[in-house]
């Protein structure tokens, strides 16, 4: 698990998520019936889906739900952030 932090804080979810399913594919089989759910999730929704693979052995009860919804929250900050800093004022595009 130390290995797959590092390489999610230098390399993010994408490159994470299909390192951790060649580690442990017992846990991602268990998590999603096929191998399209999977895919789609690394590609669209990285950060949910590593979410979702980590509370699903125990079933979605409870404060599994806030994970989850952290996760959703993730994707949607990944994705919207690059438009913010276009739009602040002030700012050129330069670095």
């Amino acid at each position: 698990m130390c290995c797959l932090f590092t390489v999610l804080v230098f390399l993010g979810p994408r490159i994470a998520a299909p390192i951790w399913w060649l580690a442990q594919p017992a846990r991602w089989n268990a998590a999603f019936n096929n191998i399209l759910w999977p895919i789609l999730g690394i590609i669209f929704l990285p950060w949910t889906t590593m979410f979702y693979v980590i509370v699903f052995p125990g079933g979605i009860v409870g404060l599994d739900w806030l994970w989850l919804g952290l996760g959703v929250f993730a994707d949607v900050a990944w994705y919207m952030g690059g438009g913010f800093r276009r739009r602040m004022p002030g700012y050129t595009g330069q670095y």
